[in-house]
């Protein structure tokens, strides 16, 4: 990524967001495996589907006078 955006002589002020990326990139290398967390039959999500998901159980689980057995809140 850095190295295209050298090549394209990005301006610093739009290859700022490159190079933050980059950096996280570089720094998180060793939790980045998700070859391997799939071939291990782990689930695979971003931020944003587990922060949507969380949100939709919660308004789900959190409806008022709603009465929940755990082999109903297993299934949502």
């Amino acid at each position: 990524m850095r190295r295209s955006a050298t090549l394209r002589k990005l301006s610093p002020q739009k290859g700022k967001p490159v190079d933050t990326c980059g950096r996280y990139l570089l720094n998180n290398a060793k939790y980045l495996k998700y070859d391997h967390y799939l071939k291990a039959g782990l689930p695979i999500a971003t931020g944003v589907i587990e922060g949507a998901c969380r949100h939709l159980i919660k308004d789900r689980m959190d409806i008022t006078g709603a009465r929940w057995t755990m082999r109903g809140a297993e299934a949502v």
